[in-house]
């Protein structure tokens, strides 16, 4: 897809994801909407390889879904690309679907990493980027991670091993919205300067507007060209992006529309009101 097919592509992910929160009557809207451009780039813009009729293709490149509770993103546009009928999304969060609360790499084609308890993700990716490094395959890994997320310090003890490791098969994307389960960051545990710290880490620190796809593309294309050292891209993004009463409000962590409320959204969506 060209930029504005990705644009457009964004905005069907974000109605997905409502309309699967509002149907399941539960989940996580506000970290899911902020990275539609993250996502949509990596599985529609030519970034990521794989096979959506053979997800275990060995040489597909990985995603790890570090902040497993976004999982609702990830799911439209699994359904999207292929991997799953689309009518699976209305079975979010129901007992035997293969779309649960929090993503299994058991149930959910495309998924190679179980998740959900928070700081973990990235100490997967590093296993598989240095199993892909041993063994000379070209497959790159890239793991999304929430900014209240880099709080746990099983993050810094796998960002060491990142570029102790020099991996730079390794992209990490850090969806930075500002705010985590139950408020702003910032007046929790602030994590800033972020760039300087991943920086110190040894890391090639790329910053971006999430929300502009030219610039989410831009941001992949020189993590993918960085070499001798893993990459990460910092995004900044808006909670709860795209849908006026949502954004930048930590009271849409994990609070599902009713009817009334998804009408609105999905007006807004459609209408245009997205970057």
């Amino acid at each position: 897809m060209d930029k504005n097919q990705l644009i457009a592509q964004t905005k069907v992910i974000r109605e997905d994801i409502l309309v699967m929160l509002n149907k399941a009557k539960s989940g996580h809207p506000g970290g899911s909407l902020s990275a539609a451009e993250l996502v949509t780039a990596l599985y529609f813009g030519g970034i990521m390889k794989y096979d959506a009729k053979n997800p275990k293709w060995d040489g597909r490149d990985y995603f790890i879904l570090s902040k497993g509770h976004a999982c609702p993103v990830v799911y439209a546009a699994l359904a999207r690309a292929g991997f799953f009928p689309m009518e699976e999304l209305g079975t979010l969060r129901k007992l035997g679907s293969i779309l649960q609360g929090h993503p299994s790499a058991k149930l959910t084609p495309g998924f190679d990493c179980s998740s959900g308890s928070l700081g973990q993700g990235l100490s997967v990716a590093n296993g598989i980027g240095l199993a892909m490094k041993k063994q000379g395959k070209p497959n790159r890994v890239y793991c999304l991670m929430g900014d209240g997320e880099i709080q746990e310090g099983q993050i810094w003890e796998a960002a060491m091993t990142s570029a102790h490791h020099k991996l730079d098969n390794l992209c990490a994307v850090l969806d930075n919205n500002g705010i985590q389960l139950d408020g702003f960051v910032k007046d929790i545990m602030g994590v800033e300067p972020v760039a300087d710290k991943w920086r110190s880490f040894g890391w090639n620190v790329i910053e971006c507007d999430g929300h502009d796809m030219g610039q989410v593309l831009d941001a992949y294309s020189s993590a993918m060209s960085a070499k001798g050292k893993p990459s990460i891209i910092i995004a900044k993004t808006v909670k709860g992006k795209g849908v006026s009463f949502m954004e930048n409000d930590p009271n849409w962590h994990g609070n599902a529309p009713n009817d009334e409320q998804l009408a609105k959204a999905l007006a807004e969506i459609r209408g245009g009101g997205i970057d």
